[in-house]
């Protein structure tokens, strides 16, 4: 089954026109993509709930899609819909966010015979000043879900998975250069060492007959920037978990910025990527 391109430009085009912008500071803002993230679940077919939580005197939700809901085990597709600050936040994090809704809608519409469940979550509160503290909605769910962490297969967290171009790739250390691809134009599978068989589980997967150029990064050496998301929540309760990523800030200049809008995302690149994932969600 192959992503939709369009589908993902809709979601993208939505997250990016709202003002005032999706901070934590536009409660209104929010509720409008709580909304929306509630609408295209229920109509995909997926049983949907939120888990409201409170910070600074404020109420925020995570929005959760169930598919297989009666299963005992479960896997976690994540992403953030908050930004940072005033952007229209296209990378960070759009199209994470459509990546979690294409990857939905493909696993309703398919019905894949899989002995799992699959909660497809949407957190609030990623970004700063909250992130990498117990207010970020992902340590809400990570803790919710911690009594029962025997059973959870671990998360896939979509983390900006659209800026793509065929310069040279940069690197945080000049010897990753001898390993990874020189262009900008892949794809990455970036975890924690201490979960290796899950990272390379998932990398098995996505590389099958894909579309893109798939990459496994769980090296010690860059153990901290593979932390800077929401599955640095999971790893403080020792679920697996690892995000897919387009090297965020190391490729993408327009992050944390104004320019960080829609126009500069490859949306071809994306199905692909999306694609790939959805492959690894029901295979696992």
């Amino acid at each position: 089954m192959q992503a939709s391109s369009e589908a993902l430009y809709q979601h993208v085009n939505f997250l990016t026109s709202l003002r005032p912008f999706r901070n934590w500071e536009n409660l209104e803002s929010l509720e409008k993509v709580c909304t929306y993230l509630r609408d295209e679940l229920g109509d995909y077919g997926l049983a949907v709930g939120e888990q409201p939580f409170n910070v600074r005197g404020n109420e925020y939700k995570n929005v959760i899609g169930t598919y297989n809901p009666e299963m005992k085990r479960r896997l976690i597709v994540g992403a953030h819909y908050d930004v940072c600050g005033d952007q229209p936040g296209a990378d960070d994090n759009g199209s994470a966010v459509a990546g979690l809704l294409e990857s939905a809608r493909m696993v309703a519409e398919s019905k894949p015979e899989i002995d799992y469940r699959i909660d497809f979550v949407a957190y609030c509160l990623e970004e700063p000043p909250f992130f990498g503290t117990h207010q970020m909605g992902s340590y809400i769910h990570a803790e919710s879900i911690s009594g029962i962490k025997e059973n959870v297969i671990g998360l896939i967290n979509f983390e900006m998975i659209g800026y793509f171009h065929d310069g040279a790739q940069e690197y945080p250390d000049e010897r990753l250069r001898l390993v990874y691809p020189r262009q900008a134009n892949f794809i990455a599978v970036v975890g924690k060492h201490a979960y290796h068989a899950f990272n390379q589980r998932v990398f098995d997967l996505m590389k099958e007959d894909a579309g893109i150029d798939i990459q496994i990064i769980d090296h010690p050496m860059v153990e901290d920037l593979a932390g800077m998301s929401d599955q640095r929540s999971y790893w403080e309760f020792d679920i697996p978990a690892l995000m897919i990523n387009d090297t965020s800030f190391i490729r993408n200049p327009n992050y944390h910025q104004m320019s960080d809008d829609i126009d500069t995302l490859s949306f071809e690149h994306m199905k692909w990527v999306v694609t790939a994932t959805y492959n690894a969600i029901v295979g696992l």
